[in-house]
């Protein structure tokens, strides 16, 4: 197994840099089992909707599918991370405010993230408090 950071997630994901995303490709193409951490993917797609690329939600969701669907792309905690991107999705969620703002990827993430830890430790999760209004709309989040 190998592990990459958000650098070469992105070359690998954009193609905008023609010398790095050829050694990017390689990396991916090698034959070994490529960690991507919830570190690189927050990042990742935290840089994808940010001010350079603009990407919307949509299209977020799709490269988050197309990782899913890479045979040698494996997660820190494959189920984690696709509850998540469900959640993200809007998959089960809903607005009691009528906002159109869903909440982010990332914060889907801390959500199942700490529901997993507490039941690996067999612990209940009481819940994960916020002051974010659209990720209290996560199961499992809580207002403050």
């Amino acid at each position: 197994m190998i592990a990459v950071d958000t650098s070469v997630l992105l070359r690998y994901l954009l193609q905008d840099d023609e010398a790095q995303s050829v050694r990017a490709n390689a990396v991916f193409e090698a034959g070994k089992t490529v960690l991507v951490t919830d570190v690189v993917l927050v990042e990742t797609i935290w840089t994808l909707s940010g001010r350079k690329y603009r990407l919307p939600q949509a299209q977020l969701v799709a490269v988050l599918e197309r990782l899913f669907s890479e045979p040698a792309i494996r997660f820190e905690d494959d189920e984690v991370v696709w509850r998540a991107l469900h959640a993200y999705r809007g998959d089960g969620t809903t607005s009691e405010t009528g906002s159109a703002r869903p909440a982010g990827f990332a914060d889907a993430l801390i959500v199942f993230k700490a529901l997993r830890t507490a039941t690996s430790d067999g612990e209940l999760l009481e819940g994960v408090y916020t002051f974010d209004a659209a990720m209290q709309r996560l199961p499992h989040a809580m207002a403050t």
